[in-house]
């Protein structure tokens, strides 16, 4: 799962607490860490979402301004299903 550093230091400052991706294969797990260039995140809950489905409260969680903002961002996503992540920052090392 590759995330961008600004949204990796939001991540780590606690701002962003979800992230969205499409795949067709899930490259991280529930439960499971994801060593990155600030740290280690820990990866919670995931589920598969439909666009419809996602709130403002989930856009804003994932960094975006309102739903539109990340409609935008979605139509520049490869296919694959639509997951919700559940994100956290654990630390410079697991």
């Amino acid at each position: 799962m590759l995330i961008k550093r600004d949204v990796l230091e939001a991540i780590k400052r606690g701002e962003i607490t979800v992230q969205f991706r499409r795949w067709k294969r899930a490259t991280v797990r529930p439960g499971g860490t994801l060593k990155t260039k600030v740290g280690v995140l820990s990866i919670g809950r995931m589920d598969p979402i439909s666009v419809a489905d996602v709130t403002e409260d989930d856009c804003r969680k994932a960094g975006f301004e309102d739903k539109p903002a990340f409609i935008n961002w979605l139509a520049t996503m490869k296919d694959g299903e639509l997951c919700r992540i559940e994100v956290g920052y654990l630390g410079e090392t697991a």
